[in-house]
């Protein structure tokens, strides 16, 4: 599968900076391309000079909004971001359409920071903007929500969350979901390194998009998972997962415990890395809620075979029992086993409702202060009448 990769704001200019690291790695390893086209939008000049794999010329980093910002962001305003990308949507389009191979591209992916202003605000108007164009390629929105430390200090970051959330979620194809708080807590060596956690955010993306773009009969999987698979998967909600499980490393745990080894096999060993990955899942969910699931499984060919991904499947299904699943085998990897999930359609989020229902508080509480300012001011202007005036 071959997207168009477009980062709006700093958060997703910077995921998108990191897609176009991962074409470099497609082309280096396995002698193909999956971004066909990477860009990143933004209000602020800084955050353009930031990058270092998306091309540097300005069809490429586009400047939005530098009549109203001056060059320096929104301030965390997204109805701003909302408005300056409606204005220069323009630019946006402009950049897509010169993209050499557009027509190779199989759908559109747009990256941003739900807390933010510039990308929280832009994402869905362009999502709207893409879609009216180019009708006939699917447009996904990835979209990074905020760490917990922000939500509790800055009411604004969880108020800019839920409007995007809610907007996105009107426009696009499939939101797909990710926890920055995941994340930390899960790799707590990686402290604050944003790089770091960025490369983990598209990691689970690689083996999706390299499987159906093989060319090399040795490793084009017996049920190969291609672009079509994918999107009849991404709808609406949508959550995604990977794991890497060493051989080397089951073959310890299963020396480890003679009794277990006697009954392992490659279903148990795919089974194992099947559970790491629901463990690692981008936004913490219950599979049940799924009405649609995909899983690929990369591993050397003697390491795959039928029972493996029977196994799987029933696995899966045990787990996300409403789901229309689908799935694949990619003979790649040289010495693991790793398993890529979606999880989509999904009926409830918990983390998404939290949202929700914390932004409608909020509002109450935003218009009874605003009450509370205007009826302070009328107590000013009814006294101001009464002291003798100069003038």
């Amino acid at each position: 599968m071959k997207l168009v990769v477009i980062g709006v704001g700093q958060c997703g200019g910077r995921i998108a900076d990191e897609f176009a690291r991962l074409n470099m790695k497609a082309r280096s390893q396995r002698g193909m391309d999956i971004i066909t086209g990477a860009f990143a939008v933004n209000a602020d000049i800084a955050d353009l000079s930031g990058l270092s794999r998306i091309k540097p010329d300005y069809q490429h980093r586009i400047l939005i909004g530098s009549r109203k910002t001056g060059g320096h962001g929104v301030g965390k305003i997204n109805e701003l971001g909302a408005e300056i990308a409606k204005e220069d949507a323009d630019k946006v389009i402009d950049a897509i359409i010169t993209t050499r191979r557009l027509t190779e591209a199989d759908a559109f992916l747009l990256i941003a920071g739900a807390g933010g202003g510039t990308g929280s605000g832009a994402i869905p108007v362009l999502t709207q903007q893409i879609k009216e164009r180019f009708t006939d390629k699917p447009v996904y929105d990835l979209i990074i929500l905020p760490f917990e430390h922000e939500e509790a200090t800055e009411e604004r970051t969880t108020y800019n969350a839920a409007t995007c959330l809610k907007s996105s979620y009107l426009v696009a194809d499939a939101v797909i979901l990710v926890d920055n708080q995941r994340y930390i807590s899960k790799e707590s060596s990686i402290g604050n390194n944003l790089s770091k956690i960025n490369a983990l955010i598209v990691k689970p993306f690689y083996n999706l998009l390299c499987a159906g773009e093989e060319k090399s009969p040795k490793y084009i999987g017996a049920k190969l998972l291609d672009a079509g698979d994918i999107i009849q998967t991404l709808v609406g909600w949508t959550i995604i997962s990977y794991s890497e499980v060493h051989i080397s490393a089951l073959k310890f745990l299963f020396d480890r415990a003679p009794d277990f080894r006697k009954r392992a096999s490659e279903t148990q060993k795919g089974t194992q890395a099947m559970d790491a990955a629901m463990s690692r899942l981008s936004l913490k969910c219950d599979p049940g809620d799924a009405k649609r699931a995909l899983y690929l499984v990369t591993a050397p060919a003697r390491e795959m075979s039928v029972d493996l991904l029977k196994e799987l499947g029933v696995h899966l299904k045990n787990l996300a029992p409403e789901a229309i699943i689908r799935s694949g085998d990619y003979p790649r990897s040289k010495d693991s086993v790793d398993v890529s999930v979606i999880l989509s359609e999904l009926s409830d989020v918990a983390k998404i409702r939290g949202y929700f229902t914390k932004t409608l508080s909020l509002i109450s509480s935003m218009q009874k202060r605003q009450e509370g300012i205007e009826s302070d001011r009328l107590g000013i202007d009814i006294s101001l009448k009464d002291i003798p005036s100069l003038l």
